[in-house]
């Protein structure tokens, strides 16, 4: 695979030092001049084990000059790898993929959108379409939970999670084809499982959504400061 295919750059990062993550959605960082800003923090799950105060972190200035966060956290560096906490890389990184044919499950559609409306008051991440073949329902989850090189999903209660699994299984009937896919936003893990000591009822639908039809495909990525992209497949362990 050429290094460029598939990447998706990182917009202008600034090195820092997380201080604190707080309200969920606001981490102050510390600039290398000794400056503290305050940045968007865009992950909603507890970022276990990836926003440990003291950490080297990089953020983006907003492009928006009137937002009132005028930075948005991107990575953390991690004992063992750079992680990458903003959620709303996931589908772009993916779709980027699915475009220049890095993914082979999910090669050879001509046609893909993005947010598509789909189901009861819900959205697809991505929509695959070709003629002569089934539509494709891809939904993108950001991974960002490893514990013994062991990638786990999700790191706290997800109902809306849950949702979108069943989303999936209905779509099926439809004579649709759906993909749960988990991105890896890091390079330390061996094999993806999901994590029912957070959340057993997600597990338990994705094996069961699984078994009924619904494909479970986990990747990482390859990261560095300049972009990232994804890496390799990684075994789904639903036992």
């Amino acid at each position: 695979m050429k290094k460029d295919k598939g990447a998706l750059p990182w917009p202008k990062l600034i090195q820092g030092t997380l201080l604190r993550r707080y309200k969920r959605f606001i981490a102050d960082v510390e600039l290398e001049d000794g400056t503290v800003v305050s940045a968007h923090c865009p992950n909603s799950g507890r970022m276990t084990g990836c926003s440990d105060p003291g950490s080297p972190v990089w953020i983006s200035p907003a492009s928006n000059p009137k937002r009132k966060l005028k930075y948005t956290l991107e990575m953390i560096k991690m004992p063992d790898s750079l992680v990458g906490i903003n959620t709303g890389v996931p589908n772009k990184l993916v779709a980027k993929a699915i475009e220049d044919q890095v993914i082979p499950e999910l090669s050879g559609y001509g046609g893909l959108r993005m947010e598509v409306p789909y189901g009861a008051n819900s959205r697809v991440d991505i929509m695959l379409s070709e003629e002569g073949r089934r539509d494709c329902l891809v939904e993108v989850k950001n991974c960002t939970l490893v514990e013994d090189r062991r990638a786990m999903f999700p790191d706290a209660v997800t109902a809306r999670g849950l949702k979108h699994l069943e989303e999936l299984e209905k779509a099926l009937s439809q004579n649709k084809r759906s993909v749960m896919f988990f991105l890896i936003q890091r390079m330390d893990a061996d094999v993806f499982a999901p994590a029912d000591h957070i959340d057993p009822a997600y597990g338990a639908a994705l094996r069961r959504v699984c078994a009924n039809g619904v494909e479970a495909l986990a990747w990482d990525v390859d990261m560095d400061l300049n972009s990232l992209r994804l890496n390799r497949p990684l075994p789904c362990d639903l036992s």
